[in-house]
């Protein structure tokens, strides 16, 4: 039997979907992305839709190729700026370092992203074997997710965003549980993407943006995968 998670990030911490052999078997919280990880200690793979990963001096080749291929939906993924701009103090700082190294700054939308990544970052580096890098709103458009479906936090959307999951065999139940009941809809949706993409990257069916991943200056391998 084949275990894996999907994981997006939620306030106050992350949500988790676990699948086995595809298949919906729990959805899971935690304040950090560790706990959730040590949740399902036999998970093979977690998709994570965090980035995994930064260039020293430029933007990463997957943001771009994802942007592409998402198209209409582009707006939903962020390019993550080189990793210098995270270690800046505040917004302001970061924008101008990100003008420096890129020639454009950087949204607070992006910078919002900064403590995970900081924290998958770390975790990243302790198990980089089981995490892999995917963007809910790509897995969607892999899984048959039409433009005119709607957007996630949208009625409409959300029901589009269920009804492509149980034709894939992710069945979501209703009560997903006490510590889950609180999770915006939205967020547990995407941790069910990333869990689908998850379960392909341990069948082997998976794809990865670029093919193959880039490669950074610490040796570690930049890719998007669906």
């Amino acid at each position: 039997m084949s275990t894996v998670l999907g994981v997006d990030g939620c306030k106050g911490g992350w949500v988790g979907v676990e699948l086995r052999d595809g298949r919906f078997a729990a959805a899971h919280t935690h304040v950090t992305l560790r706990g959730l990880l040590d949740a399902v200690p036999d998970a093979v793979v977690a998709g994570v839709d965090i980035p995994l990963g930064l260039l020293d001096t430029a933007v990463r080749a997957s943001d771009r190729e994802a942007k592409r291929r998402l198209g209409a939906r582009s707006s939903s993924l962020f390019v993550m700026p080189p990793r210098p701009v995270f270690a800046a103090d505040d917004h302001a700082s970061a924008t101008a370092i990100a003008r420096t190294l890129t020639g454009v700054g950087i949204s607070i939308q992006t910078w919002g992203l900064r403590a995970k990544f900081l924290e998958a970052e770390q975790v990243h580096t302790q198990s980089p074997r089981l995490m892999r890098e995917v963007h809910p709103e790509l897995s969607f458009r892999e899984m048959g997710l039409q433009t005119s479906d709607g957007r996630k936090k949208s009625w409409r959307g959300q029901r589009a965003r269920l009804r492509v999951l149980a034709g894939h065999g992710i069945d979501l139940p209703e009560d997903l549980g006490h510590a889950v009941a609180a999770v915006p809809a939205d967020d547990v949706l995407d941790a069910a993407a990333a869990a689908w993409s998850a379960h392909r990257i341990a069948t082997g069916a998976a794809f990865s943006l670029p093919d193959p991943p880039q490669v950074n200056e610490r040796g570690q391998h930049l890719a998007i995968w669906c």
